[in-house]
């Protein structure tokens, strides 16, 4: 594998949605030149605009440089990816649509370039199929908005990719996590999958309603969650003698509950519960609305963190 290429080439990045102009704006506000396409000449028309607003989330967080990077809109994926040392794929997930991206970007990329998947829901081997140097791919997977949400999940056949990936994402100011085998999913999205299965078990047996497990989450293991880990959480609650003797004294009551975790279907019953219940709890705000919301709410999350990560360095 080539060595790293100059960090004074552009980004490429392909797919210019939710994923794609986040990707963007935190590329510009860490200092790199971003060259970005998307199909919809619509989207990619308006992706200035809506880059600017996630730059001023970076800013008001004292993220990145001093100064940004430049953004240049291009109509072809060649154009993009050119110059690219680095590539960040954000297309729909269905293989075929992959695939055929991949062969025009290996038609046009640098040798040295890395190919980095945002793919939540494929995995390495789904796409290294569309492949032929299957050495330069990486599955580098955001939590959504990747502006905001410090967690990359990588997995990589070469190990000197993958360490590229670890690096690049964290000199960004990520914090990445690197899987030991291919899996539907990678880690985050399995537990995110996990925990909703039941939230919706909890919604279709009657249990409570859709606000009151959204509440329960966040003012209760969401919190703790934020802190520290599932693993540890255990840990610490099995007092002086940790996670062992919690297994070994407080492990039959876990299997009890995971033995009543239910395995709920989307019914079209079920399915109208979730969104009644959605409006309820949404209580007429859009999305726009709820993004503003949650954006809010990250950024206070992110800059606690910051000052008690401070106060621990002092």
């Amino acid at each position: 594998m080539p060595p790293p290429p100059s960090s004074t080439a552009p980004v490429a990045v392909l797919g210019c949605g939710l994923i794609g102009e986040s990707w963007s704006a935190l590329f510009l506000a860490h200092g790199l030149d971003v060259v970005a396409w998307d199909p919809d000449g619509a989207v990619l028309a308006a992706l200035p605009q809506r880059v600017e607003r996630l730059l001023g989330q970076l800013q008001a967080l004292g993220t990145g440089t001093a100064g940004h990077g430049r953004l240049s809109v291009v109509q072809s994926v060649a154009a993009a990816v050119g110059d690219a040392g680095w590539i960040q794929e954000n297309a729909p997930e269905k293989t075929a649509v992959k695939h055929s991206l991949y062969a025009e970007v290996e038609a046009a990329a640098r040798p040295d370039a890395v190919i980095a998947s945002s793919t939540s829901s494929l995995t390495w081997s789904d796409l290294a199929a569309g492949v032929v140097r299957r050495e330069r791919l990486v599955t580098a997977h955001p939590f959504n908005p990747p502006h905001l949400m410090p967690l990359v999940e990588l997995f990589a056949a070469d190990a000197q990719t993958l360490a590229r990936a670890e690096a690049f994402y964290r000199g960004l100011g990520r914090d990445t996590v690197a899987l030991k085998k291919d899996a539907v999913g990678h880690i985050a999205n399995r537990l995110a999958s996990a925990l909703w299965r039941e939230a919706v078990n909890i919604v279709a047996e009657g249990i409570a309603d859709v606000a009151d497990v959204d509440a329960a989450l966040v003012h209760g293991p969401g919190l703790r969650w934020s802190v520290i880990g599932a693993h540890m959480a255990y840990h610490l609650g099995g007092g002086p003698g940790g996670i062992a003797h919690y297994l070994d004294h407080l492990g039959p009551s876990q299997e009890r509950r995971w033995a009543t975790l239910g395995s709920p279907s989307l019914t079209p019953a079920v399915r109208q519960l979730l969104v009644d219940g959605i409006a309820d709890e949404a209580a007429g705000r859009s999305i726009a609305a709820l993004e503003a919301d949650r954006d809010r709410g990250l950024m206070l999350a992110l800059a606690a963190r910051q000052t008690a990560k401070q106060g621990e360095d002092a």
